[in-house]
């Protein structure tokens, strides 16, 4: 049997004009647990596609031999409606079901002559646990929360989340040697993901997942590959070994720029010094009798000058030629002094606290009292439907209640679940600037000072951006304007891990009022303050 391989190099995959993956090359060894992360729209998906053989590279050379089989579990299921739970189940298992019917085909014409043929047939079909495939199902089935699931009922009667966990229990049940995974957790409640972890961690072939759970990848990943501006980096050691080489890579690139900083201050030093020199020395001096005092002074003059020029030229080199600084760490401030003003409209107390009294919307939300002290943190959480998004929209401002009082400070930030990011035909850097003072170079160097875009991303259109570009303007609107309370719905949603990552170090320093609606477990496990936990009862 072949030896199991999966390897790119220089392969490049573009859509249109569009450069996805740019000669991108690494390799997957044999029983690693892979974790791909990036924004969304970075490419993930495409890499993922391209392994599993469902698109080809424009460009490189791409390897995958996997004796036992590949499984692919993509975002979306792909058949129509009126296709039964059988039918995915059998689509998931396709490697599986022909080898079945080759085996009943050999069954029928079976001879002396053929059987070697047919022994081979079955040994391969034990091999790839033909023969206890549909009860692997109904075990991924009850794992992932959907136990005893008609066959045939049809796939238009399922929620979305029932059909990912569906096709994920399929995918889980083929049993392949290389499972490719595009965001697994997608849909499952807690116990689910558990079970998820332990049947990959027990998995005795190759895993590559696409996620943003930060749990799932501390907790199954061997590897990570982090795919970014078309390139794919390689990190070891799991997605702790990630987050330190992250931290030595921008250790790195802050002591470059401290280095160049000084070499520019050291050659301009030595410019100036000479100088001072150079009019030091007198014009003329008495001729010696050999006449070697005014030579010497010449020479002087000369080889100060020739310092002067060198040191001059090497500083004009590198201010041309700068190392760009580390993007600054993200923060979100609050001003201290506005915890004490009134809003107008709102009456004369303290505007340091939120307040709500009997607060009723619509069949959305009914909350007899919420009251958050100055510098409070709440976490919200419930189910789908509970209110949650109803609840910052009322906090916001956005949304009337119908009934009860609200109080809230004057300056409130929301960062949005849905896209808020206004006329899709904006450049990045007008929809930042949207509706603030200054000039666009001004807000460009802000801009360009979080590290959340790149020079050439300021003249793209929001119509052209990811979800998570477009939120990542939202997230720098409010890091870069103070805010009094602070409202995060499902932060994390559509950003790399090691933007969340940094997005926590902010909240920790943040000194105002929060409150942070979440599904991610590790921000969930971290959050100091107070729960509310709202009760289903309709939509949001």
């Amino acid at each position: 049997m072949r030896a199991a391989q999966l390897s790119l190099s220089e392969v490049t995959k573009r859509y249109d004009e569009r450069v996805v993956l740019d000669r991108v090359t690494f390799a997957v060894k044999p029983g690693e647990r892979v974790g791909v992360i990036g924004d969304n729209g970075s490419g993930k998906s495409t890499l993922l596609r391209l392994m599993a053989g469902v698109e080809r590279p424009d460009n490189g050379e791409l390897v995958v031999q996997v004796p036992g089989g590949v499984g692919h579990l993509p975002q979306t299921l792909g058949l129509p409606p009126e296709a039964s739970v059988a039918d995915a189940i059998d689509r998931a298992l396709a490697d599986v079901r022909a080898l079945e019917a080759r085996i009943r085909d050999a069954e029928r014409t079976l001879t002396d002559a053929t059987m070697d043929a047919y022994a081979a047939l079955v040994a391969e079909y034990e091999a790839r646990g033909g023969y206890t495939a549909d009860a692997r199902v109904d075990v991924a089935l009850h794992g992932l929360g959907l136990p005893g699931l008609d066959r045939g009922r049809r796939l238009g009667t399922l929620s979305g989340g029932e059909r990912s966990r569906l096709a994920l229990a399929a995918a889980l049940a083929a049993a392949p040697e290389l499972l490719l995974l595009d965001e697994p957790t997608n849909d499952l409640d807690d116990e689910a993901v558990a079970w998820l972890e332990r049947h990959l961690r027990e998995h005795r072939g190759t895993v590559v997942a696409i996620t943003h759970d930060r749990v799932f990848l501390d907790r199954v990943t061997s590897t990570i590959l982090e795919v970014s501006g078309g390139r794919v980096s390689r990190y070891g050691n799991g997605y702790s070994g990630y987050l330190t080489a992250k931290a030595a890579e921008r250790q790195r690139r802050l002591q470059a720029y401290e280095d160049w900083k000084a070499e520019v201050a050291r050659q301009s030093s030595v410019a100036e010094s000479n100088i001072a020199r150079m009019h030091a020395i007198p014009r003329k001096v008495p001729l010696a009798v050999n006449g070697s005092g005014a030579f010497r002074a010449r020479s002087r003059a000369h080889g100060a000058m020739g310092r002067i020029r060198q040191a001059r030229q090497r500083a004009q080199w590198l201010r041309e030629n700068p190392v760009p600084p580390p993007p600054r760490p993200l923060r979100f401030t609050a001003e201290p002094l506005t915890a004490h003003r009134a809003e107008p409209g709102l009456g004369t107390e303290p505007q340091g606290v939120v307040e709500l009294r009997d607060v009723v919307v619509g069949g959305r939300l009914k909350l007899g009292e919420l009251t958050i002290p100055p510098g409070g943190r709440l976490l919200v959480t419930g189910p789908n439907g509970a209110g949650k998004t109803t609840l910052m929209r009322v906090l916001a401002g956005e949304l009337e209640p119908d009934e009860g009082s609200v109080r809230r400070p004057a300056r409130v930030g929301l960062l949005r679940q849905e896209e808020a990011t206004g006329p899709l035909n904006r450049t990045v850097l007008r929809a930042y600037a949207a509706g603030r003072p200054g000039d666009l170079d001004e807000h460009a160097d802000t801009l360009l000072g979080l590290g959340l875009f790149r020079p050439a991303d300021l003249r793209l259109r929001v119509g052209e951006l990811s979800y998570g570009q477009r939120r990542r303007i939202e997230l720098a609107r409010l890091v870069s304007a103070p805010v009094d309370l602070l409202l995060l719905d499902e932060p994390t949603n559509h950003l790399s891990p090691m933007l969340v990552e940094q997005m926590e170090e902010a909240l920790e320093a943040y000194q105002g009022m929060l409150v942070v609606v979440t599904h991610d477990r590790r921000l969930r496990d971290r959050f100091t303050g107070s729960r509310l936990e709202l009760p289903g009862h309709g939509s949001t």
